[in-house]
């Protein structure tokens, strides 16, 4: 017998559904399934390698304003996966009547249809080992490689039906220095270009003779700088918690809140778009609402918020396929017109920031960030790097950094997709440009 797709998988167990509800009950029902391969790398040796195949579902079942989930796990037998899904059916028709009802309850009850199929072909695994064994050699190499299909479906009572498949991999690797400093950098997409890979894996190497040097100690102060594209993620990352959420903003609680009310702005420059179209992001949401592109910032203005259903029944909004957070999770900021060659020229004397980590905020409502710089950060004097610096901690407004302070951004973006693994691989992504800064301020 023909073994069925995850697509036809899925389809059949929402046909089985359709006919087992009743009365005036309603459905959804969530898809999320990968065949992913992964590598760990210790000492530029593979030291792990596995593949993982799973599947789930999540079902909603509603009837009369109450609503409840549940998650099952598939095992990809047809009549095993139906008889788990009509045991959670029975589960849910018994929770509900213990249940108030939901004020805020919006299901989409549009019959949408959304087909996407991203499938290039995955690059082969040994070409791909053979050359970071290749370029890895005499290095102190330890990295993570993962590769394969992820898959998103939807479907709903009211006819709705999504599906969602893209390929894509993910290579993230430091090289240690034996007096234990690091440079980290990584390699996504969904295509494998060998000659981009090396001129990443140079530009990691060449960092990497640097930490050699003496280390340098800074006083505080503010300080010229470049930021990397990780950098710059870290940075966007964290006004991503609430900054375009409509639930945040109605409430008063997004770090972004004046430059959305009109009493600040950034920088001319900045352009962020939630960019669906393009991006291994599924174009629905878990919540059964087509996804659309958002621009978020036009130049250095505030334009739209991401709105998830329950915020669109509380406040008297339209929902635009925001997931839980409403965080983006396709995020493309517009590149300048810096070159990558004239980086260091255009520096001058400063720091050049790779990566910062432990963000927070120091000042949410300002927009202030704190953090650590963390691996390859050096001292840069006459457009030459000098030294290595030592871990510094930064403080300094969202406002300053991509506003008054803001000089120039990349033309070269890069593409970062998500590392996490919990429970599954993600398809969340950023597309970030790097940026020169006029002055960053460090604290200690």
């Amino acid at each position: 017998m023909e073994q069925l797709t995850q697509q036809q998988q899925f389809e059949t167990l929402v046909a089985w559904l359709r006919s087992a509800i009743c009365g005036n009950e309603a459905f959804t029902l969530g898809y999320n399934a990968e065949a992913s391969e992964f590598i760990r790398f210790n000492h530029g040796k593979v030291r792990q390698a596995g593949q993982v195949q799973q599947a789930a579902l999540n079902l909603k079942l509603i009837d009369d304003g109450r609503h409840a989930d549940l998650h099952l796990t598939l095992s990809g037998d047809a009549e095993v996966d139906q008889a788990r899904l009509a045991q959670a059916l029975q589960q849910l028709r018994e929770t509900l009547v213990l249940l108030p009802k939901d004020p805020y309850l919006l299901p989409n009850t549009d019959g949408w249809h959304v087909s996407n199929i991203h499938n290039p072909p995955l690059p082969d695994t040994t070409r791909v080992l053979k050359q970071i064994s290749q370029l890895s050699e005499g290095l102190d190499l330890v990295g993570f490689y993962a590769a394969g299909p992820l898959y998103r479906g939807f479907a709903s009572s009211w006819g709705a039906l999504g599906w969602h498949q893209a390929n894509s991999f993910n290579f993230d690797w430091s090289l240690f220095h034996e007096n234990g400093q690091a440079v980290k950098a990584s390699y996504a997409g969904d295509k494998w270009d060998d000659a981009a890979f090396a001129l990443r894996f140079q530009q990691a190497t060449e960092q990497l003779e640097f930490l050699g040097r003496p280390l340098q100690t800074l006083a505080p102060g503010q300080y010229r700088a470049y930021l990397a594209p990780a950098a710059m993620d870290e940075i966007i990352g964290m006004l991503c918690w609430g900054g375009f959420s409509a639930e945040a903003l109605a409430s008063k609680s997004s770090p972004l809140q004046r430059l959305y009310g009109g009493d600040a702005r950034f920088s001319p420059q900045v352009n962020l778009d939630e960019q669906v179209t393009g991006s291994l992001s599924p174009a629905f949401s878990p919540e059964g609402y087509p996804r659309r592109d958002l621009s978020l910032i036009n130049a250095g203005v505030a334009r739209e918020q991401l709105v998830g259903s329950r915020s669109a029944a509380e406040y008297g909004l339209q929902a635009n396929g925001a997931g839980w957070g409403e965080s983006p999770s396709a995020l493309a900021m517009a590149g300048g017109s810096l070159e990558l060659k004239d980086i260091l020229k255009q520096l001058g004397t400063g720091l050049y920031i790779s990566n910062l980590w432990y963000l927070n905020f120091s000042d949410q409502p300002a927009a202030r960030l704190t953090g650590m710089t963390r691996f390859a950060t050096f001292w840069v004097e006459n457009g030459e790097i000098q030294a290595p610096v030592n871990t510094m901690r930064f403080d300094d407004s969202a406002y300053s950094l991509l506003g008054s302070a803001l000089e120039e951004l990349t033309r070269e973006r890069e593409l970062i997709l998500s590392a996490s693994t919990y429970s599954q691989r993600q398809t969340a992504s950023s597309q970030l440009p790097g940026a020169l800064i006029s002055r960053l301020t460090l604290t200690l």
